[in-house]
């Protein structure tokens, strides 16, 4: 294993989200992220979102044991940047995400999105591509 240098940068690879049934999250996510994934295991299927791959994570399936969602990262929202908020909005609703109030809405810092809660309890956000908001200045301050 490479050890890390003040001039390497870690980055982001893999974000594990866990569900409740392996079968359904493969088709939400599917259609929510534009993109057919693969299934790399019984309980395990990836989803690459651009250099991060989004691993939908169903212990049961997997052969081990139930775990409850969001056991791993409770109330910690993942950002997906998507380049039609509008459908990704309407295929969130068609699949059973709970669409939290505030609907789309542009906020402080620019951005552009919706806040949601999937089929199977974890948070996540819908940001419109272009729109995403990195740390630099608040656009207009």
């Amino acid at each position: 294993m490479a050890k890390a240098t003040e001039t390497a940068a870690a980055k982001l690879f893999r974000i594990i989200l866990p569900v409740g049934d392996i079968e359904r999250a493969a088709v939400v996510y599917g259609e929510i992220l534009g993109v057919g994934g693969e299934r790399v295991s019984p309980g395990r299927h990836y989803f690459r979102c651009g250099e991060t791959v989004l691993a939908c994570y169903d212990s049961a399936a997997d052969g081990d044991g139930a775990c409850e969602p969001c056991r791993y990262q409770p109330n910690q929202f993942i950002y997906f940047s998507v380049a039609d908020l509008e459908a990704t909005h309407a295929a969130a609703k068609r699949r059973g995400f709970a669409i939290h109030d505030e609907g789309i809405a542009t906020m402080p810092w620019g951005e552009r999105m919706f806040w949601a809660d999937d089929p199977f309890g974890n948070p996540v956000s819908f940001v419109e591509a272009g729109t995403e908001f990195m740390g630099a200045a608040a656009p207009n301050s």
